[in-house]
Formats: C-alpha cells, sequence, structure tokens
C-alpha cells in the first residue's frame, strides 16, 4: 500500500511532463501544416528525378 504513494506524484508528473511537451509543440507550430509533410514524401522524388532526366539531355 505504501507505493501506491511514490506511484502516485510519480504518474503526476509524466502527466505534468507530458502536457508540457504538447504545449510546446503546439507554440513552436508542430502541428501547423499536417498535410504538407504527407505531400511532400509522395512528390519530392519526382523532383529529383526530374532534375537528373533534365541534366542528362
Amino acid at each position: 500500500m505504501s507505493i501506491i504513494y511514490v506511484l502516485i506524484p510519480i504518474a503526476i508528473l509524466f502527466v505534468v511532463i507530458a502536457i508540457g511537451v504538447f504545449f510546446w509543440a503546439v507554440r513552436s507550430e508542430q502541428f501547423s501544416d499536417l498535410n504538407k509533410q504527407a505531400h511532400s514524401i509522395l512528390f519530392e522524388d519526382d523532383k529529383e528525378q526530374h532534375k537528373k532526366s533534365n541534366d542528362g539531355n
């Protein structure tokens, strides 16, 4: 039963840290444009391949 007195403050500390990290991420605009990265994965290679094919001509 005495372990509860140790685990509850540790759990509260983890929650406070997680909330702090979340608000830091929101303030530093980590979540501002979620679709940009998804689209850049799809089209980034096409641009590089297009440059390489034009350099060869």
